[in-house]
């Protein structure tokens, strides 16, 4: 029988003066919020919270917003939390949001907030009602929410910094309004990993899966599912008029949308520093990987620059009655784009296309796996490529792995090639680098998907206890490798969780830890008797 892990850790040498409240649709807002005697609304839990405390909210339909009121800071984060193992829905339908820019879950001006597993739904009825709005914050960590039907974004992230957004669930969103189902707007370091995206709707002004733009800096997407998305693209980046730069979109997977993933300067601001690398892209309408050139009409020029396009599997892209392929160049005014080491296979028109009006001399072309050249216009072998069937171990199940037999194995080329592949297996494996998201192993691992949701962790930062929560645990089992380094690399503390853990006692200092988990080879969850790596971030001891 499944069932959980709750891991509580006692620091013994640190002291805290933050509180712990409850909210439950059985309380009342005269009660101390106390997990006995909770209180009733949202509304009092984000008048009353101050840096460092959380509040868990118990299962139920809540019709109200959630509009923090304060801050909490570097080492004492506020947190807003659904109960473990509770459905907690922020209910819209009754609520008429703002004609702006606003959410149901709605953070302006704030920062070191943490909001973790709520549904949030029908956010309206205007075009830019979302039902995760935020603005002008700094540090908010989104984790493990599910957005449906909003009328803007899922998620939307304007002129902010430091914003974590991991394993959240966006659907149905852009239900005929503008922006994009996660949108990242004007904002500097921010990492969008392992959400899924999908099933967005229409969009009267946008509707794209994941975008960032007008400015946004410094960003990692990475580890999203990106699917069916049949009225817009799955993955964005768009200068539009504001130089945007240094931006990582790598290890997703984007399928069954009108194009894969798209590079563009719509108003002519500056795109640069792009690298986009270790993503499967599959049967998507158009194209798998676009340098665009389109936008607002008047625009003279729309400047693209150092765009690296490196070891991604792009397969049957382009439709009958349409058009389409792996990768199109179609910008005259980027430069220095590098395209290395793709396997490209099956696409409709083309594998890879230059435009007439790009010069040559921009693009760099090499080590590419050409499978169904279609001599289109345009197209391209491109330098040392290798052409033939990839051989992939199971196409018709969507599994890109590589047999041995591959003529992408050993045949890419190392120069800067990214170090790991997509199952964040080191690179290079055998005699060379591989062509492709996957380098070939002579056992490729079977990794448990690296899902945070497998790994539930509150609060965070911490002061006395800290309860770990971990899905799927067979009762008896030796499952789990628990580890934490300190800042200088030091593991200060290893032990193997099973089910039958109940406490483990620390004495850590004040300080930041990270912690890895990863699965043992015996573990039932670890197929094939491989070792998965289950979760791993950072703790905060106050």
């Amino acid at each position: 029988m499944f069932k959980n892990l709750i891991l509580i850790c006692i620091v013994a040498n640190t002291h805290t003066f933050a509180a712990t409240y409850y909210v439950s649709k059985n309380g009342n807002d005269t009660n101390p919020g106390t997990f006995s005697q909770p209180w009733l609304t949202l509304q009092k839990a984000t008048n009353t919270l101050t840096a460092g405390d959380s509040v868990f909210i118990r299962q139920g339909i809540y019709n109200e917003r959630l509009v923090p009121l304060n801050s909490g800071n570097v080492t004492n984060y506020i947190t807003y939390m659904a109960f473990p193992g509770e459905d907690v829905v922020l209910e819209g339908i009754n609520i008429t949001l703002p004609d702006e820019l606003a959410g149901m879950i709605d953070i302006r001006g704030k920062g070191f907030i943490n909001v973790m597993g709520f549904k949030i739904q029908n956010a309206k009825p205007y075009d830019n009602n979302a039902g995760i709005f935020i603005d002008s914050c700094q540090f908010i960590f989104l984790f493990n929410n599910h957005t449906y039907n909003t009328v803007s974004s899922g998620i939307g992230i304007w002129n902010s910094k430091n914003i974590i957004v991991e394993n959240n669930e966006v659907e149905l969103a852009n239900n005929d309004g503008e922006q994009e189902n996660i949108s990242i707007v004007n904002t500097d370091s921010f990492i969008i990993s392992y959400n899924r995206v999908h099933n967005g709707g229409p969009g009267t002004n946008g509707g794209e899966g994941i975008d960032a733009k007008w400015g946004s800096s410094n960003g990692k997407i990475f580890g999203n599912e990106v699917y069916e998305q049949p009225d817009d693209l799955g993955i964005y980046l768009d200068a539009w008029n504001r130089r945007t730069f240094n931006i990582e979109i790598y290890n997703n997977i984007v399928h069954d949308c009108t194009e894969g993933i798209d590079i563009a300067s719509e108003a002519g601001g500056l795109l640069e520093n792009i690298s986009i690398y270790n993503n499967i892209i599959y049967n998507n309408t158009y194209n798998g990987i676009t340098v665009g050139n389109w936008g607002d009409v008047g625009v003279t020029q729309r400047p693209i620059n150092n765009v690296s396009i490196m070891n991604n599997t792009i397969y049957n892209n382009g439709t009958t009655g349409n058009w389409g392929g792996a990768i199109l160049v179609e910008n005259p005014d980027a430069k220095n784009i590098l395209i290395r080491n793709n396997l490209c296979s099956q696409n409709f028109s083309y594998q890879i296309a230059i435009s007439d009006t790009v010069p040559l001399i921009s693009v760099l072309t090499d080590h590419n796996l050409i499978d169904g050249f279609r001599n289109d216009a345009g197209e391209i072998y491109g330098a040392d490529s290798v052409v033939g069937d990839p051989q992939f171990v199971n196409v018709s199940a969507y599994d890109f792995h590589l047999k041995s037999s591959s003529p992408a194995v050993d045949n890419g080329d190392g120069a800067n090639a990214p170090v790991f592949d997509f199952a964040n297996l080191a690179r290079p494996i055998g005699n060379g680098y591989d062509i492709g998201a996957y380098e070939y192993a002579l056992t490729f691992i079977n990794h448990l998907h690296i899902n945070p949701a497998n790994v539930f962790i509150y609060p965070n930062p911490f002061s006395q206890n800290l309860t770990l929560q971990i899905t799927h645990i067979r009762k008896g089992e030796k499952n789990y490798h628990f580890k934490l380094f300190n800042m200088l690399g030091a593991e200060v503390f290893n032990q193997e969780l099973t089910a039958d853990n109940e406490a483990i006692k620390l004495n850590l200092p004040s300080g930041i830890y990270f912690y890895i988990i990863n699965g043992f080879e015996d573990s039932t969850l670890a197929k094939d008797g491989n070792i998965g790596l289950v979760g791993n971030g950072k703790l905060i001891v106050k």
